[in-house]
C-alpha cells in the first residue's frame, strides 16, 4: 500500500474549506461595509423561534405548575 493513500482527497477537502472561510470572510467585510455606510440595518435578522415540538408549549407548563400546587394542597 502506498504511502499517499487519501492525502490528494484530504487536501482538496482542506482548500475547499479554505475557500468557503474565505468567502465568508469577504461577506462579512462586505456587509460590515454596508452597515457603516447604513444600507443595511445593524445585526442578523430576527424572525420568530420555532417551537420545537420536544419542548413544552406555554400553557403545558402553566398546567404542570397548577397540577403540582393543587397536589401540594391536597397533601397538607
Amino acid at each position: 500500500m502506498p504511502d499517499s493513500v487519501g492525502k490528494r482527497k484530504r487536501r482538496d477537502i482542506t482548500a475547499k474549506k479554505l475557500a468557503a472561510r474565505e468567502e465568508r470572510r469577504v461577506a462579512r467585510a462586505s456587509r460590515r461595509k454596508d452597515r457603516e455606510a447604513g444600507l443595511i440595518e445593524a445585526g442578523p435578522p430576527i424572525g420568530p423561534a420555532e417551537q420545537q415540538e420536544w419542548l413544552p408549549t406555554r400553557d403545558e407548563l402553566a398546567a404542570e405548575e397548577k397540577a403540582e400546587k393543587e397536589a401540594e394542597k391536597s397533601e397538607a
